[in-house]
Formats: C-alpha cells, sequence, structure tokens
C-alpha cells in the first residue's frame, strides 16, 4: 500500500494536529480495535476534546481520508492498514443531564450514558450499557439492543464539517433505520440529544442487570470479538441461520465463529483480518446456498484506501 498521498507536506498540518491533541504516524490499528486486528493507520490523532477536533477539521486536507474511531468495537480494519487519518473520539466525552434530556459528545461510552440515566432515573437507553461502543458510533449505525435502539430517544445530532463549522440536524431528518443512519457527507459527529422518560432508578438498574446477564450468558464476551457480525434478516435472526448452517466453531487461521453465539466471531490469538474477512465470506456463501438468504454485515468492513462499508 502507498503509505503516502501525493501532493502534501505532512508537517505542515501535521504540527497543527500534535498541538490540538495526541498525533502519531504508522499506528498499528490492532491496539484500537476490539477484535485485536488491523494493520497501521498513515496517520493517527486523539484531539484533545471538542473544541480541537473543531479545529483540526480546519486544517486537515481536504482530500485526506479520515476515519472516525470510538472503541473500535464494530470495525475491521485490513491487514494492509489505513492509508488516511484516523481520529480517536476518545476525548471528546462531556456528559450532561439537564432534566429529562441527556446531552453526551460522540466520545463517550454508551455504557457510562446507561450509569447516568440510572443514576438520573431517566430511561429509555439501558440498552447501552450492553453496549461496548462510544456514542458516535452508536448514532452511525443506530445501535440497538433488547428492544431499544438510538433512534427512539435521540432528538438531535451536533454534526462538524470539512470546514470545521458545526451544525444541528434533527433527527427525523437522518432517516435512521435498522443499523443505519443517513449522515451528511464529510461530517463528523460531535454530540447528540436524547429526551427521555421518568423511572425509579431502582426499577433502570434491575433491566440494566437483566440485560448484562443476559448478554453475559449467551456472548464470547471473554475473547476479543468485534460484537454482531452480521444484521438479522427480516423476520429472522442471523445466529440462528448460521446455527443452522453447522458453522459453529468452523475457524480459518486465527478467526472462529464462537461456540457460544454463532453471530460471532473470536480472535483465538493470533487472526488476522483476513482470516475474518474470509470467515465472513464462507459464512455467507453456506447461509446463502442453504436457506437462499445473503446475510449483510453488520460490521463495518474498512478498505485501505477508503472508509469502508
Amino acid at each position: 500500500m502507498n503509505m503516502m498521498q501525493p501532493g502534501h507536506t505532512t508537517d505542515i498540518w501535521a504540527a497543527s494536529l500534535a498541538n490540538l491533541g495526541r498525533f502519531s504516524e504508522q499506528e498499528p490499528m490492532a491496539r484500537h480495535t476490539t477484535l485485536g486486528t488491523g494493520g497501521p493507520a498513515r496517520w493517527f490523532f486523539r484531539p484533545a476534546g471538542r473544541a480541537e477536533l473543531i479545529s483540526a477539521r480546519q486544517v486537515i486536507p481536504a482530500d485526506i481520508r479520515i476515519l472516525p474511531l470510538g472503541r473500535g468495537s464494530n470495525m475491521l480494519i485490513p491487514d494492509t492498514g489505513f492509508d488516511g487519518l484516523v481520529i480517536d473520539l476518545s476525548d471528546v466525552n462531556e456528559l450532561r443531564v439537564e432534566g429529562c434530556h441527556i446531552h453526551a459528545e460522540a466520545g463517550v461510552r454508551m455504557s457510562a450514558i446507561a450509569r447516568t440515566c440510572a443514576e438520573h432515573g431517566l430511561t429509555g437507553l439501558e440498552f447501552m450499557a450492553t453496549v461496548p461502543g462510544d456514542l458516535g458510533g452508536g448514532i452511525a449505525m443506530n445501535a440497538g439492543a433488547f428492544s431499544q435502539q438510538v433512534s427512539d430517544t435521540v432528538e438531535l445530532v451536533e454534526l462538524v464539517d470539512r470546514q470545521g463549522k458545526v451544525s444541528e440536524i434533527e433527527a427525523g431528518e437522518l432517516a435512521m433505520s435498522y443499523r443505519h443512519t443517513a449522515l451528511p457527507a464529510d461530517t463528523l459527529i460531535l454530540s447528540a440529544h436524547f429526551e427521555l422518560t421518568p423511572d425509579t432508578p431502582e426499577a433502570i438498574r434491575e433491566r440494566m442487570r437483566t440485560m448484562r446477564s443476559r448478554r453475559s450468558s449467551t456472548q464470547p464476551l471473554n475473547r476479543p470479538n468485534c460484537g454482531s457480525v452480521f444484521k438479522n434478516p427480516d423476520g429472522d435472526h442471523a445466529a440462528r441461520l448460521i446455527e443452522a448452517a453447522d458453522l459453529k466453531g468452523v475457524r480459518i487461521g486465527g478467526a472462529c465463529i464462537s461456540e457460544r453465539h454463532a453471530n460471532f466471531i473470536v480472535n483465538e490469538g493470533e487472526a488476522s483480518s483476513a482470516d475474518v474477512l474470509a470467515l465472513i465470506e464462507r459464512v455467507r456463501l453456506v447461509v446463502k446456498k442453504k436457506f437462499g438468504i445473503m446475510l449483510e454485515p453488520e460490521v463495518r468492513i474498512v478498505s485501505d484506501t477508503g472508509a469502508g462499508s
């Protein structure tokens, strides 16, 4: 892979980013994904906060490819890496409560949002207690579980474009559907506002405990994984189809379909992204042949030269 894009004097804008947060080159992305795979990012930047992210967008050259990153929990980065700039939003993480409203920035962990909601007696986001990622990714894919999803309660999403211009867009304009949000091109999520419903903290915490217990008893949380690999097709479940196709335990290299939950691929220690991708394709072909259903990946598969699917 060509790790230097033509026409750039990296030192100029890189120096600006270094003053706005952490900046590095050739950053191993296996360190930043829950699956533990992925080659180096050409450039890696973690802005110190909201203001620094907005400032950074004004100096990053327009033709530099950008890949936003939270906790890397729903992302498969190729072994060849990413020929662009990864922006880690972990430190863009303000969280506040105003009455029945929650305001959270993109880098806030969804589990932290769930805990804060419980503390303030606000229901509607209990499912976030079981999701390992950050809010930005949760908004981008309309994350959900246990009959709850982001689109149920989100009111407004705040975005920043390539020029550093901040705008707000109402949730109704984002065409949010199952694991999909139609974000405007070349924008990054800054924050989101939610309107929730009052309930007792005890009742909310009990629902969260039940959800966590179900997750821990049915999912391979003790192994590196990227969460659910495939979306559920209409009227069915990906895990049921994969199990019915006798694919549990099938492995390619260090990647293995979990014996505990068929819609999880786990890294048994030495898996490459290529192993995982090959296993994804095998599952799709076998399920298609046996049931006539082509499973659609839920995990975001990033290409080495673009933002991926």
